[in-house]
């Protein structure tokens, strides 16, 4: 239930909400994935059925007909205007299904299982050598997947890793003493009803800052509190908290668990909407502990700070200011006896994939399955594999680079990169509702932009983490205390600069404003997205495109609220602002009119950063493959143009499905439209498309000129 406060600065292609979702018990509750998808490959003489109850199997990477698309996956009954998404995609759609130990499934899924089918083959290696010195990276890995995959001694321990802490809560009985105790919990299981970490300060990039904000929900977000349409969510929440409770034998569980949501409630009620969170300009709020004190009254703010071992800062950022004060009051209102059950029950809930398996069940079937809609819990050998991973995500990622990361696919795509900074440049040079001084920023921006691919130059020390073979529980209490010293210690240092926030192995990429940088991790390299071997024109639409919304990331509607050299300032003059801002509106009010499940409709102020980073990546993506072409023509392939190459490719990289439930949480919770949306939004709004396959008026998604959006 911790959350870090770094998601202002920090744009993902993709969003962790329906990965994470598919991850409780025992995997790893991080970052990472949104769509996924998978066709026909070449890599088998008979093309088997995509997305089996299996997902995939192999370790090398898929690939997609002859030239880089499945021309089979479409469905060529569905006119292009009416849906892309099905005439691109629909008979591979067809075809797919969900695995069972998944929530959706898609191009990124089988990404990740590739990725996560080579991590487990390379961890299987490890675990049968005899020969690992201790304190070595890879005895640690090979050790963390051995305690995880200890049943035996899991079992026979049940709760009992458990009772220490519940100890602790009984005895913090006063509320002065549990607000102690939720700054302990920082690196440790436990919860806290503020959120608090170190990021890079947006207004001084070059150096490290606390910051804090509201917390305290076990559920995705304050909407499911609140909200008519999740009431039945929520009544399994109150059941599934008392199960916890009873486990863990907790006096009153059934009762206390009402009091909990209750308590939870009210929170929920003083916690700022998830389209207010995304504003960086509200969300930077600077103050002193005692300044906090005084407005936010109710909360023994330094006993807390102190607790979480940043009593000393001068200064910290609050991201949610008015929220603060109200949580602050509704926590010393309440009895401290409905406190110390709710920390007993997020003890037991951040725990319980450590624990024995009737714990992992019980989570698992309300986090995934209730809340989801996933029908099975994933093997404990991947869950396993996600364990270790989480616990060592670079050195794991070293041996992936050395064996999985070609050197040719770097070259290639700092090329790719090369292009499409021209086709920015040449379009912020050319926009006509941009003034010359904005337009100058703007290009400063776009030059100082830094770009890290594949993996990083220098990798994580973890001689400090001592890992195991036989301690699950303590190896993952270590691994967290571990992170929350190595982000302790870089405050008063200089903002490290080369460090990345994913590891190689992930399938995913990222903007971080604060370091104005676009990172590409290694595993994302790969087909669909990028095809070393494949047509150009499916590349510039799949991996060039995702390079394009990144860097659209850097002047999207917060984005750009950052200049060249990561600092939160207004560069841009009052007039442009009013620009572009009416371009975001028009852009907003067409998400908001998708609705891809009755009653859940896309949210366009949500999900705008996203949103028009796809429009960035499709329009910028597009310019940047003309200029590949060096003034010759395109070819034809297969009676398929250049430019519809281009668009196949866009849509063959958010082909997937997804369980009505996850889709629903995904729209109340998630900045990422859905992968539909992610096809057809930015494809309706660029004129291009329209030629490309002769959409004409009439049809479903055809917008008139003077109506289409073109920001980048």
């Amino acid at each position: 239930m911790k959350r870090l406060l770094i998601g202002a600065a920090f744009g993902a292609l993709l969003l962790p909400a329906s990965a994470a979702s598919a991850q409780v018990g025992g995997e790893d509750h991080g970052h990472v994935c949104l769509d996924e998808s998978c066709t026909v490959f070449e890599l088998f003489q008979t093309p088997p059925t995509a997305g089996t109850v299996q997902g995939y199997q192999g370790t090398e990477a898929p690939r997609y007909g002859t030239w880089g698309f499945d021309l089979a996956g479409r469905d060529t009954s569905v006119r292009p205007g009416d849906n892309f998404m099905r005439y691109a995609n629909g008979a591979a759609l067809d075809r797919m299904q969900i695995p069972s130990d998944r929530t959706s499934y898609g191009s990124f899924a089988l990404l990740r299982e590739l990725s996560d089918n080579r991590v487990k083959a390379m961890i299987d290696g490890l675990v049968a050598r005899t020969d690992l010195a201790p304190g070595t990276d890879e005895r640690k890995i090979a050790d963390a997947y051995r305690a995880y995959m200890d049943e035996e001694r899991i079992e026979a321990l049940d709760a009992q890793p458990l009772q220490p802490y519940l100890s602790a809560i009984r005895a913090a009985n006063t509320h002065d003493a549990m607000a102690v105790y939720m700054g302990q919990t920082q690196g440790r299981v436990g919860a806290s009803i503020f959120g608090t970490g170190i990021t890079i300060d947006q207004k001084h990039p070059d150096r490290y800052v606390v910051s804090t904000g509201q917390s305290g929900l076990g559920l995705p977000n304050r909407d499911y509190y609140l909200e008519a349409r999740w009431a039945e969510k929520k009544a399994l929440y109150i059941t599934y908290v008392g199960r916890l409770l009873a486990m863990a034998g907790w006096d009153r569980p059934f009762s206390t668990a009402a009091e909990i949501v209750e308590f939870e409630t009210r929170i929920a009620e003083a916690h700022w909407t998830p389209i207010q969170n995304r504003n960086r300009d509200e969300t930077y709020n600077e103050y002193t502990i005692a300044q906090l004190g005084r407005e936010a009254r109710g909360f023994p703010w330094q006993a807390y700070f102190d607790a979480v071992g940043v009593g000393e800062v001068p200064r910290l950022i609050v991201r949610q200011d008015t929220a603060m004060p109200r949580i602050a009051a509704i926590y010393r209102e309440t009895p401290i006896e409905t406190i110390q059950a709710w920390q007993a029950f997020h003890t037991v809930d951040d725990a319980a994939g450590r624990l024995s398996r009737r714990f992992a069940d019980v989570q698992w079937e309300f986090r995934a399955r209730d809340l989801n809609g996933q029908p099975m819990q994933r093997p404990r050998d991947k869950r396993g594999i996600s364990f270790a991973e989480g616990m060592l995500g670079e050195a794991v990622g070293r041996q992936y680079v050395a064996e999985y990361f070609p050197a040719e696919s770097k070259a290639q795509m700092e090329q790719l990169v090369a292009n499409l900074r021209i086709a920015l440049g040449n379009r912020i040079r050319n926009y006509s509702w941009m003034s010359a001084e904005t337009r100058a920023a703007a290009q400063d921006k776009l030059d100082k932009f830094t770009v890290k691919i594949g993996y990083p130059d220098r990798w994580r020390d973890y001689s400090a983490l001592e890992v195991r073979p036989d301690d699950l529980f303590g190896n993952g209490e270590r691994a967290g205390l571990f992170q929350w010293n190595y982000q302790l210690n870089r405050l008063n240092q200089p903002v490290d600069k080369d460090e990345w926030g994913m590891t190689p192995q992930t399938v995913n990429a990222y903007y971080n404003s604060a370091n104005n940088e676009i990172v590409f991790p290694a595993a994302i390299l790969q087909p669909p997205f990028f095809d070393p071997n494949g047509d150009a024109a499916v590349n510039y639409g799949g991996i060039g495109g995702v390079i394009g919304h990144e860097i659209g990331h850097g002047f999207d509607d917060q984005g750009s609220k950052s200049d060249g050299d990561g600092v939160l300032r207004s560069w841009w003059t009052p007039a442009d602002r009013a620009n572009f801002e009416a371009l975001t509106a028009r852009l907003g009010a067409q998400y908001d009119a998708f609705e891809p499940l009755p009653g859940f409709k896309v949210q366009g102020g949500l999900t705008m950063g996203e949103n028009i980073g796809d429009a960035a990546g499709v329009a910028v993506g597009l310019e940047a493959y003309h200029l590949s072409l060096n003034g010759g023509p395109s070819p034809v392939l297969d009676g398929v143009t250049g430019d519809q190459r281009f668009f196949y490719g866009w849509a063959q990289v958010w082909q997937s499905k997804m369980r009505d439930d996850a889709l629903r949480n995904l729209i109340a919770t998630d900045p990422h439209s859905p992968a539909e949306f992610r096809v057809i939004g930015p494809l309706r709004n660029l004129d291009a498309w329209y030629e490309a396959f002769d959409v004409q008026p009439g049809e479903k998604y055809y917008l008139a000129p003077a109506d289409r959006v073109r920001i980048w």
